[in-house]
């Protein structure tokens, strides 16, 4: 994989696809982490004096409402403090007012364009990777440059539209992130996979390609009620995947040593955090109960398998991570694997949030920017924002 060492941008115009997808609230920004991320590539293009475009999607763009609501200029100001350098600012993704501006550019200088996904008012052209809408973009630089790991299993008009034009590399969070997950290509062993979450159909591709190279799969969250009643317990109003039953009493008959599930959770008859709560062994789930969080039985059982782990991957909480009565099994593991310096990389999304509410992300051997991303390398597909580079 060619990465932004590899390729001369000395002086160039250099257009950067980096992931200001973050959370903004009332116009405020609740976590800049992957602004953070995209600090040392941009930093790299200013002392190589390059002319930086910067492009990103934030949110989803449906309809006209959506516009403000995910208004990249918030994230302008805040990249305009992180770098303590002037961001010019083009509220919009095409046109006289961003070309003008490029063309005005000085060595060092850094324009940001609005929101790629303005573009799927019309037709989706982002998001469809629509080739003139690829073809305008990179007619803006000189080199391209993806470092936006979270949408590189997505085709764009903004990483492979522009790829499929200019020279190419990647920045160096992805190439960070790339280090971390092709240790999972052949992982040392023990290899534990911890599996949570709502879905079992969510991660069905994950399962059928870990369970090769695991030595074992915890599965909480949501998901393991599923793969429990498909072993015949009363899982009473448990979130259940009804699909996907015949999936987990396949994978358990053909894996039974390897997939280890709960066997106690934390109980209630009511989705939310003002119920009281019981933890009750699996056989002793009540018809109106439904389980929200793994117990301690459970929390021991996968800390026995983990302590001799040599790698291990997590991807998805194990209770309602959301309801505070409900976050204990997966901060008690987060705590174990971090206290005992467990070689875990977490796989984006919801479990690293979890990890950083309970102020444990910077402890862990790698965690991921990118959910979705990192669900289908594990999964083991091709991703496209890749292999347009490679």
């Amino acid at each position: 994989m060619k990465t932004i060492k590899d390729i001369d941008i000395e002086s160039k115009k250099v257009i950067i696809r980096c992931d200001f997808n973050v959370p903004i609230k009332d116009g405020n920004i609740i976590d800049d982490t992957r602004i953070k991320e995209s600090l040392k590539t941009i930093n790299y293009c200013i002392d190589k004096n390059c002319k930086i475009i910067l492009l990103s999607h934030l949110g989803r763009v449906k309809e006209k409402s959506d516009l403000e609501k995910n208004n990249l200029k918030p994230v302008a100001i805040r990249l305009s403090e992180l770098l303590d350098k002037k961001i010019t600012f083009i509220d919009e993704t095409r046109g006289k007012k961003l070309e003008d501006s490029v063309n005005k550019m000085k060595a060092k200088d850094i324009v940001l364009i609005q929101n790629t996904r303005y573009e799927d008012l019309d037709d989706k052209k982002e998001s469809s990777n629509d080739e003139k809408l690829g073809t305008y973009w990179a007619s803006l630089g000189e080199v391209f440059i993806n470092d936006a790991f979270g949408t590189i299993h997505r085709a764009h008009a903004s990483n492979v539209g522009i790829a499929t034009h200019l020279p190419s590399c990647v920045g160096f969070l992805i190439e960070k992130e790339l280090n971390a997950l092709t240790e999972l290509d052949n992982p040392t062993s023990p290899f534990v996979v911890i599996l949570g979450g709502a879905k079992v159909s969510d991660k069905i591709g994950v399962i059928k390609n870990l369970v090769k190279k695991a030595d074992q799969i915890l599965i909480g969250g949501g998901m393991a009620f599923t793969f429990l009643k498909a072993e015949g317990y009363e899982i009473g109003n448990s979130l259940l995947d009804n699909e996907n039953i015949d999936f987990c009493s396949q994978i358990l008959k053909d894996h039974e040593k390897k997939i280890i599930l709960p066997v106690d959770v934390a109980v209630t008859t009511e989705y939310s955090n003002q119920e009281e709560y019981l933890t009750k062994d699996i056989t002793d789930i009540e018809y109106n109960e439904m389980g929200l969080d793994i117990g301690e039985k459970t929390v021991e059982l996968f800390e026995n398998y983990l302590k001799k782990a040599k790698i291990v991957v997590w991807n998805g909480p194990l209770g309602v991570y959301e309801f505070p009565k409900y976050k204990k099994g997966t901060d008690n593991i987060l705590k174990y694997i971090t206290e005992n310096k467990i070689k875990t990389i977490l796989g984006g999304g919801d479990i690293v949030a979890a990890a950083t509410k309970a102020n444990l992300k910077d402890k862990v051997y790698h965690a991921s920017t990118g959910g979705g991303a990192t669900l289908e390398y594990l999964e083991g597909k091709k991703l496209p924002g890749l292999e347009v580079i490679k």
